[in-house]
């Protein structure tokens, strides 16, 4: 399955009975302006380092958490008071930034949404079956893949078994183990690094930490006993 296809039988369910309501819980705008709370307070948490951030990165699959992470920050850009560089990362599985078309899409696998102007996959795409489930999504939220189309955002995108290396790592240095999703953004800071640590250069690098991986243990053991294969 995908996010897609759950998005298609949650609507027909609320189409066949008029006591079900339904409101789509990623990628529409009003979910990224809920999350904004999050980038809200990570704007605090500089604040009382006293650090500007040179390069802000959080993974993306329908937009929602990078939207919510960063669009504070993308705010003062489009405002011509920072030159942040903001880096979306997503699966080499479900390439929506990378490799997608901006035009109108549904939002969903069948065709019931509205039609969204976004970059897609296609809305009938399915993802090949990666853990990081919560970025498996064929489309993306209208103001990132604007952001996307005006040149704002830098679309990376990583393979699984490179994803989960960085998660290990990072789980080995801090003690906590991060989720699939994560990963992909701790992947894009550690290349981030060490492009500094080779040219020199210094930089505050921000990464959103999205979610703990202490339901992912599956996927972290075919990472271990070599099992996991690699996205394309």
């Amino acid at each position: 399955g995908s996010l897609g296809i759950a998005i298609s039988e949650a609507v027909e369910d609320a189409l066949t009975d008029d006591k079900v309501k339904y409101t789509l819980g990623s990628v529409l705008n009003h979910v990224i302006l809920h999350q904004t709370t999050i980038g809200q307070e990570i704007k605090l948490q500089l604040e009382k380092v006293e650090e500007e951030p040179d390069t802000m990165i959080a993974c993306v699959g329908g937009g929602s958490n990078f939207g919510g992470s960063l669009f504070p920050f993308i705010k003062d850009k489009l405002q011509g008071n920072s030159d942040t560089e903001f880096i979306a990362v997503e699966p080499s599985a479900c390439p929506t930034l990378t490799q997608g078309e901006y035009r109108y899409d549904f939002g969903d696998e069948v065709g019931f949404t509205p039609l969204l102007k976004m970059f897609t996959l296609g809305h009938n795409f399915v993802a090949p079956s990666v853990h990081a489930g919560g970025l498996r999504y064929h489309g993306m939220n209208t103001q990132v893949s604007l952001l996307r189309d005006l040149g704002y955002i830098k679309p990376v995108a990583v393979h699984q078994r490179d994803v989960f290396a960085a998660g290990k790592m990072f789980a080995m240095c801090e003690g906590v183990i991060p989720a699939p999703e994560t990963n992909h953004a701790i992947k894009a800071a550690i290349d981030e690094a060490k492009k500094c640590k080779e040219t020199g250069e210094e930089k505050t690098i921000v990464v959103n930490f999205s979610g703990h991986g202490l339901m992912d243990f599956k996927g972290y053991a075919s990472y271990m006993d070599g099992s996991m294969e690699n996205s394309k």
